[in-house]
């Protein structure tokens, strides 16, 4: 039986978003009633995900690397209603070398999306998200006031040769998942993290084939994860069934690592 779940009512950011994880996870948000907005900097990636998903997908070109960028879009979206769900999800790979022969600028700017973009729109959503009233409803008798969802990586529990700037980033989302979580415990905000494998997205073709053969040796199902996989976890991680997991960081690696 597929779990089913209703998100009527309810409004989701998802940075990274035009991305194909992105919009796979919007199209699963979506397909049970939410209205969602997606972030990102591509101007014609947004476009092309709202082809994709149809006129009601909302799309914002947005830095999230950038102070007053992110401060503005987060006041724009709350001035139109509560935001529910946020997925930080943005991210980008950087070189695959090893760190001796990385760029510090290459490095710097991994930090900068992965975990400095990240801190950002936390930052300016979570505020906001706890100045709103709590939900009430008759399954969850704790009120809720949203949930925050941050797209980790395996590579952020294990490290990785030559993705030094990519584990760091994502080992540190880990940690700000966890801090974030215990500060917001008591405000009705479900903060969580999932640490997938690869999966086959945009990301996964910036590899080469070596390199591939490598990570897909590493994970003991021998494939990489499904973005339909990823997005039904997300859908249960933003849903009121996850009302006591908070800081939890939840592993979609196939085995790789299971704590």
């Amino acid at each position: 039986m597929t779990a089913t779940y209703d998100f009527g009512g309810r409004r989701a950011i998802i940075t990274g978003g035009a991305g194909g994880l992105g919009r796979g996870m919007a199209k699963a948000l979506m397909d049970a009633g939410a209205e969602v907005e997606l972030w990102d900097m591509s101007a014609s990636a947004l476009a092309q995900a709202r082809s994709e998903l149809g006129p009601t997908v909302s799309v914002r070109e947005v830095d999230i690397t950038n102070v007053a960028a992110v401060e503005h879009a987060a006041d724009t979206v709350f001035a139109g209603g509560r935001v529910d769900i946020l997925v930080n999800n943005a991210g980008v790979l950087g070189e695959v070398k090893p760190v001796w022969e990385t760029s510090p600028e290459n490095f710097q700017r991994v930090l900068q999306v992965n975990l400095f973009g990240a801190y950002l729109v936390t930052r300016a959503v979570v505020g906001r998200m706890r100045a709103q009233a709590a939900r009430h409803t008759t399954k969850n008798p704790h009120p809720l006031r949203g949930h925050v969802v941050n797209i980790a990586s395996i590579q952020g529990k294990e490290g990785m040769a030559m993705a030094a700037a990519y584990s760091a980033s994502k080992a540190g989302l880990i940690a700000l998942t966890k801090s974030v979580a215990k500060e917001t415990a008591r405000d009705g905000i479900i903060v969580t993290a999932i640490t997938p494998a690869a999966a086959e997205t945009a990301m996964a073709k910036e590899i080469s084939a070596e390199r591939r053969a490598d990570i897909l040796g590493r994970i003991p199902m021998g494939r990489f994860v499904e973005i339909e996989e990823v997005a039904r976890m997300v859908l249960w991680l933003s849903s009121d069934e996850c009302s006591f997991s908070t800081g939890g960081i939840f592993d979609l690696s196939g085995g790789r690592a299971t704590y």
